[in-house]
């Protein structure tokens, strides 16, 4: 990035200021293709808003420019006091579905979309008992479109929001059916795609020796973001991504045992919170000490990595790594738009769109499939006071995809 550039960015890093606009996008050429939407709830601001919002009504949801993708029908598992979807159908013609199927058919044999939006977040569903995770419906939605695609003996690409499931047994069975069935298939977080201050994209093949990232907020739902904010970096090292050996959670004084004894690097906590805003003053040690939790990962290859959720401290994504050859960490923070209309979301939608039109995922599943198994052991290591657990099953190979985030379009 040369200077000019940095500076015309240079004021976000005094604090939550306006960016430069993800709507800048120009209007697509291509036709727009039809898509079904299965999501919990759709309410202002929900998932379900700030993504299908910008196929209605345009990346801005003002009526500006949009994708080339056009919402046909639309299921939605409840339906709150504050439900936004019968006045949108009412407004954008789109049919409200009293099933999955019905959704993606119209209530016919064939299938009326050209591709699946799945967005199992917000809405009223019971915790697990043990690691009090939101219990979202997320493998129920895929095993209904998956239904109707046995129905009517076809197929479409399918998006799935945020992390596979709430537990590691169903997301390994909506990866290993799509799979089987050759469905296109796509999840994640927005953070992969959102801004990054300063821009960085580690090159592909880089030797990373250590790594971390920051997040804040609960240890599952934004305990994701955060592992994908560390692995959309992580997995452009050198021989791709090899899986996860272990993973265990540090909590309290533990924090500071493991850091001395190398077991994470201060000197990549402050490179990232360096590039952070609103970071609270004062002795870190003092500021987490009864509200963070560090998860403490080590890959196949040896890789050892730390998303420090760091509450009382930042309440933003950030990453830093140490890379061979280089005497100072290279860090990043990734800036998410925090008011409507959440704009780091245009950059995902336009990824989903680009899946819908190609058939090829614009990133591989298997960067999620992985993140929701660490998420997975690392919400078990939290109820269990900090168990370290051998995880043989995430034995993930892929190679990363070069997709654009925001700003790199």
């Amino acid at each position: 990035m040369d200077r000019r550039k940095f500076l015309s960015h240079a004021g976000a890093f005094a604090g939550l200021v306006s960016l430069p606009s993800p709507l800048a996008f120009s209007e697509d050429p291509r036709a727009p293709l039809p898509v079904a939407g299965v999501v919990t709830e759709y309410g202002t601001n929900t998932h379900a808003d700030v993504i299908l919002g910008k196929i209605l009504d345009g990346f801005d949801q003002q009526g500006g420019p949009g994708s080339a993708l056009k919402l046909v029908g639309l299921y939605t598992d409840q339906i709150p006091k504050r439900d936004l979807s019968r006045a949108l159908a009412d407004k954008h013609g789109f049919s409200i579905a009293s099933t999955i199927d019905e959704a993606l058919t119209g209530g016919t044999d064939r299938l009326q979309a050209a591709g699946v939006i799945s967005i199992g977040e917000h809405g009223d569903y019971p915790q697990t008992p043990d690691t009090q995770q939101t219990m979202y419906p997320r493998r129920r939605f895929f095993d209904g479109i998956v239904d109707t695609f046995r129905r009517v003996g076809a197929v479409v690409p399918v998006f799935s929001d945020k992390h596979l499931a709430f537990n590691w047994n169903d997301a390994l069975h909506m990866y290993q059916t799509a799979a089987a069935m050759k469905i296109p298939f796509m999840a994640g977080s927005s953070c992969p795609v959102a801004w990054r201050m300063p821009p960085l994209s580690l090159p592909i093949g880089c030797e990373i020796e250590a790594a971390l990232a920051i997040g804040y907020g609960g240890f599952e739902s934004y305990g994701f973001h955060a592992l994908e904010t560390l692995q959309c970096m992580v997995e452009r090292r050198a021989g791709g991504e090899t899986g996860v050996a272990h993973v265990h959670v540090l909590q309290g004084d533990a924090i500071w045992q493991a850091r001395d004894a190398g077991q994470w690097q201060d000197e990549l906590l402050q490179a990232a919170l360096a590039l952070m805003p609103d970071v609270r003053p004062g002795d870190p040690q003092t500021l987490l000490k009864d509200r963070a939790a560090f998860y403490q990962i080590e890959y196949r290859d040896g890789l050892r990595a730390t998303v420090a959720m760091a509450n009382g401290l930042a309440g933003q994504f950030g990453f830093a790594a140490k890379l061979r050859g280089r005497e100072k960490p290279v860090a990043t923070w990734f800036k998410l738009q925090e008011e409507a209309p959440f704009g780091h979301f245009a950059y995902l939608v336009r990824a989903i769109e680009s899946m819908i039109h190609t058939g090829t995922p614009a990133y591989p599943v298997e960067r999620t499939l992985l993140t929701t198994g660490v998420l997975d052991r690392v919400m078990h290591s939290l109820a269990e006071g900090g168990k370290r657990f051998e995880t043989p099953e995430l034995a993930i190979r892929y190679q990363p995809a070069d997709w654009p985030f925001a700003n790199q379009d």
